[in-house]
């Protein structure tokens, strides 16, 4: 026998999921993770609260798919660059040059989601500033690692501090985004990115490219 209980459960549901979750990184993007209550998700979303819990569970679960989100999305860029260009220098310099783009393009909300969405956190809320530590953190090792393998190939010096060189990359892409929520644009972060990597150390053989 089909019950009204049966019925309720295989009804499909009245919005597109992917189109609810972009409206839900665009909302943790602008306000941060703490600021944004349920009912601004509600009403960014076009869903109801039971709606948002049947799909995406609670608050942080739907924030832990949203960095997923923008990470496919937005965020990738600076890993992609350290894939795709043959030394260190060359991937963080088209990194922070796709940063000064992709923090200030006018359809999208300022900034980093993973830089700026743990500010002004409470300490209930720990466990969330911790998870976005971790990805800044993640993408530093990274930026480092590549450091290190130019290192051992000659095109760094050998005493090049791997591990300063890429927490300096790491503040000036923080510094970026933060300036990019201040209003800067992006011929002023590209400066920015030009300084940065004028202080790169020098090849092995003298150069700086």
């Amino acid at each position: 026998m089909v019950t009204k209980e049966t019925k309720q459960r295989g009804r499909p549901r009245s919005f597109d999921r992917e189109t609810a979750l972009e409206r839900a990184v665009r909302s943790f993007w602008e306000q941060g993770y703490e600021a944004t209550s349920i009912a601004d998700l509600t009403r960014a979303m076009g869903i109801s609260a039971p709606s948002l819990y049947a799909a995406f569970g609670d608050k942080r679960a739907l924030f832990d798919e949203v960095v997923a989100e923008y990470g496919r999305l937005y965020g990738g860029f600076i890993s992609r660059a350290l894939a795709e260009e043959p030394t260190a220098r060359r991937g963080v310099g088209r990194a922070l040059r796709e940063a000064a783009v992709e923090y200030t393009l006018p359809d999208r909300p300022r900034g980093c989601l993973v830089i700026s969405a743990a500010l002004n956190i409470s300490p209930a809320s720990a466990e969330v500033a911790d998870f976005l530590r971790e990805m800044r953190l993640s993408n530093i090792r990274e930026i480092a690692s590549a450091i290190r393998a130019d290192i051992a190939a000659g095109e760094l010096p050998a005493d090049t501090d791997a591990g300063a060189l890429a927490g300096f990359v790491g503040a000036v892409i923080q510094g970026m985004s933060q300036q990019a929520r201040d209003g800067a644009e992006e011929a002023e972060l590209a400066s920015i990115a030009e300084l940065a990597m004028a202080a790169w150390p020098r090849t092995a053989s003298g150069a700086t490219a």
